[in-house]
């Protein structure tokens, strides 16, 4: 066995580059994990870096790409996107390396050119053409020893299961550029420990070692993908149970922190501007819902007043065509006080409204009780909590993806701007649009 690369490790990135200490600053080093006599250096110097083509059994194989998100530079002039890792529920959302001010066409950029080749190759419809495929080793940078530089965590093994381009904003002169989006499914490295065996690149680099050879030191849910492609993906993504109830202190902003200020500006800002706040519910169900990968589109906030109504709604379409359908979208918007708690009842007076078909999504400033999430568990009820600590998250990550990190900003434009329409219409008609 060779050194591994375990799952949620952070290792010290050195400038150096010294592949002969094992341990630097007290952190493996990620030099010597990686270091294969008579290959070159794998790197992390870019978001994206594909490892250099070998030819291997007749044609060229990509032994590996690293890919590298950081949380730090994202909402800068550079780096205006914002990636997402859902390690639990293996699911990462990455943005290619496209730049507002680029002449050259989004998909040409080395990293993109690099994620669309290794995309083509998940793609491929035989056992053999996949046996050959560029995985993916995903990493994120962190801060470690007061340094927010030299340090990164192993997210995991990937396949690239959707590429997108999109327009985005740049910088405060909001010009727009086309760029990529990936959508990778982690695989589920359970029986390798939650590691991967760095052989297992190092004989990916070896002209001489084919293939077929190379899949005896793959993972055991890499074989089972290459073996049956895409449709293997929901039995070898990564999943990690957790328990499905939180606890209510889990559910808040650490006191006095960043994100604690931003939740009481959020209630303050809003407290009594019941219609205001539910256009803010709305925008922030469509970010977490899409976050997670689904087709969701918004569709009005409701008129109605009194409680026990629904708020907003929205549809999430799933497949397409005659293999698809749409779900109904109830959302219930409180901004109540950040220390204050949803009970059972009040979750339940939203399942009461909700048809077969349809699911509901809670959205509040407060917490929910630990009883009202039990009876939620209990009972199967198709709704999604978004708790206060949640809220506080998804509104500064909107803000610095679009709005230059301006939380205020932020929220004027999805009260204003944003035009979500305010109308009495019932919940099915969105299933008409």
């Amino acid at each position: 066995m060779g050194e591994m690369l375990r799952v949620g490790q952070v290792l010290r990135y050195a400038s150096a580059k010294d592949p002969t200490e094992p341990v630097l600053d007290g952190y493996p080093n990620f030099h010597h994990l990686t270091d294969a006599p008579g290959h070159k250096r794998a790197l992390l110097e870019s978001g994206i870096n594909g490892m250099a083509k070998v030819s291997a059994g007749g044609r060229l194989r990509r032994p590996a790409i690293l890919v590298r998100s950081s949380p730090w530079k994202a909402g800068s002039e550079q780096t205006p996107w914002h990636d997402v890792f859902d390690m639990d529920n293996g699911h990462v959302r990455y943005f290619g390396d496209h730049k507002a001010g680029l002449t050259k066409p989004p998909g040409t950029t080395t990293g993109n050119a690099a994620l669309l080749d290794a995309f083509a190759e998940h793609q491929a419809p035989t056992p053999e053409e996949r046996s050959g495929a560029a995985p993916l080793l995903l990493f994120r940078a962190v801060s470690r020893n007061g340094r927010v530089k030299g340090y990164v965590e192993f997210c995991g093994l990937g396949v690239i299961e959707r590429a997108e381009r999109i327009v985005q904003w740049a910088g405060h002169e909001h010009t727009t550029f086309t760029n990529y989006v990936y959508d990778i499914a982690l695989l589920d490295l359970a029986t390798e420990n939650d590691q991967v065996d760095w052989d297992w690149i190092t004989a990916r680099r070896s002209p001489v070692v084919s293939d077929q050879e190379t899949l005896a030191k793959a993972p055991r849910a890499w074989r089972e993908w290459v073996k049956r492609g895409h449709s293997a993906l929901p039995r070898v993504r990564r999943r990690v149970a957790r328990a499905r109830v939180t606890k209510v202190r889990d559910q808040r902003p650490a006191p006095s922190s960043r994100r604690d200020k931003d939740l009481q500006y959020i209630y303050e800002h809003f407290d009594g501007r019941k219609h205001d706040f539910e256009a803010v519910a709305s925008a922030v169900a469509a970010r977490v819902l899409k976050g997670s990968g689904h087709n969701y589109r918004e569709g009005w906030i409701t008129r109605r007043s009194g409680d026990g109504g629904a708020d907003f709604v929205g549809r999430i379409d799933l497949g397409t065509g005659l293999a698809g359908t749409s779900l109904v979208v109830l959302g219930q918007a409180k901004c109540v006080r950040p220390d204050g708690l949803v009970s059972a009842e009040q979750i339940a007076r939203v399942v009461a409204r909700l048809r077969r078909g349809w699911i509901g999504i809670y959205v509040t400033t407060g917490a929910f009780s630990e009883p009202a999430q039990l009876e939620m568990v209990e009972d199967q009820y198709p709704i999604v909590l978004v708790n206060g600590l949640d809220l506080a998250r998804e509104l500064r990550s909107m803000a610095r993806d679009d709005h230059g990190d301006d939380l205020a900003a932020c929220l004027h434009h999805i009260v204003y701007a944003q035009g979500v329409p305010i109308t009495s219409r019932r919940p099915e008609e969105i299933l008409l649009e």
